[in-house]
């Protein structure tokens, strides 16, 4: 068994529980309002921007015999630079506020992910990166493209408003690939261990922030609500 598929296995139930979050079967039936879309925009724009500190912070603290997969992030990084702006973008396009999303607080879930793998390269083992390229990658690659077909064509969201997810959907497919390229290489059984724990963690940190998206639209609305009291 090869080192990713040993990843997906000891995997699998977190991966599960994750797909399982009723906002992402709602999402891939087309069943699901334009506010809870934007919430979860809202998110993904707060993890997404933390993407390249992240690996920048990884590059930095693998140990020289990686050097290899040093390299392999520097052409990651520029890959993923500045995708968080495509997501502002359909922020605006679905007529939300991509200024206040920009600068607000992340929902719990978001930020203690963040957190969490920020501490992992630290503190632990920085190849323990890869457990949240995995999840967010492989989610990415299981249901982006679905839902944002499905969104548009049964949500009667705008069709300028889905550029991040439609392009993560097929983008992520190449990096899905030579991700496992780059599992296999490794040689330490416990960099695979790290990447392992990280992503259950994150797989059960990322269905957390997807639980949460309902109460996380609601909230935008109130806020909304009060505000306009206010003016």
């Amino acid at each position: 068994m090869s080192h990713y598929e040993t990843l997906q296995q000891a995997t699998a139930s977190h991966r599960q529980w994750l797909l399982d979050t009723p906002v992402i079967r709602q999402a891939l039936e087309g069943n699901i309002t334009q506010e809870i879309y934007q919430a979860f925009l809202a998110q993904a724009y707060h993890h997404v921007k933390q993407t390249v500190p992240l690996m920048m912070a990884c590059g930095a603290r693998l140990p020289p015999r990686l050097e290899w997969l040093r390299g392999a992030l520097v052409e990651y990084i520029e890959e993923e630079y500045g995708h968080q702006e495509w997501i502002l973008d359909d922020i605006r396009a679905l007529g939300g506020d991509a200024e206040a999303v920009a600068s607000a607080t992340p929902a719990p879930a978001t930020e203690l992910m963040v957190r969490y793998v920020r501490d992992v390269i630290a503190y632990d083992n920085p190849v323990g990166f890869f457990g949240m390229v995995h999840v967010l990658e492989g989610t990415s690659t299981a249901i982006a493209t679905q839902a944002a077909e499905q969104m548009r064509d049964r949500a009667g969201l705008p069709a300028n408003a889905f550029r991040y997810l439609e392009s993560h959907g097929s983008l992520d497919i190449g990096h899905l690939a030579f991700f496992e390229e780059q599992i296999n290489r490794l040689e330490d059984p416990a960099d695979l261990q790290a990447i392992i724990d990280a992503a259950n963690m994150v797989y059960r940190l990322y269905g957390a922030m997807f639980r949460n998206l309902r109460q996380d639209a609601d909230d935008a609305v109130s806020h909304e609500g009060l505000s306009h009291a206010l003016v």
